[in-house]
């Protein structure tokens, strides 16, 4: 992750390193937030709630970490689906090498899941904070017309 975090080892330490990541980018952080009931009944805790203070504007972030292969990754689309009922957007960060392919493409394809690595410029784009500099471009040639 950039800023040279530490290596990701359970879902505890993937929440404290977007909420790391979120005080870096001078972003407000609420862990384990309590709102309302998942659709399945079970009270609904965020794992973390990022807000820009100028703003007032919130994402909630559900943080999901898998270190080995096993069956933890069905409940992700259920997850998916429990993000669209929050009060505020949403989205699912991942981190882990337990994720299969099939999974990891199925995050990424519903536009509603980041990886922790990626999850920076993500957030920058989301609250409108100021972004890296870019990086120096090789100017494009175009090719002769004969």
């Amino acid at each position: 992750m950039a800023g040279g975090a530490v290596a990701v080892t359970s879902g505890d330490v993937l929440c404290k390193e977007v909420v790391a990541l979120g005080e870096r980018l001078g972003l407000g952080t609420r862990e384990q937030f309590k709102c309302g009931r998942r659709i399945w009944g079970a009270e609904r805790y965020i794992d973390v709630v990022l807000t820009h203070v100028e703003s007032k504007r919130r994402l909630g972030l559900e943080c999901k970490y898998q270190g080995t292969a096993g069956s933890a990754e069905e409940k992700i689309p259920a997850i998916i689906q429990d993000i669209s009922a929050w009060p505020i957007p949403g989205l699912v960060v991942f981190s882990g090498n337990g994720f299969s392919t099939n999974i990891k493409s199925f995050l990424v394809a519903s536009g509603r899941a980041v990886e922790l690595d990626e999850l920076e410029p993500w957030v920058q784009l989301f609250f409108g904070l100021d972004l890296p500099a870019a990086p120096a471009r090789k100017p494009r040639t175009r090719p002769s017309v004969i």
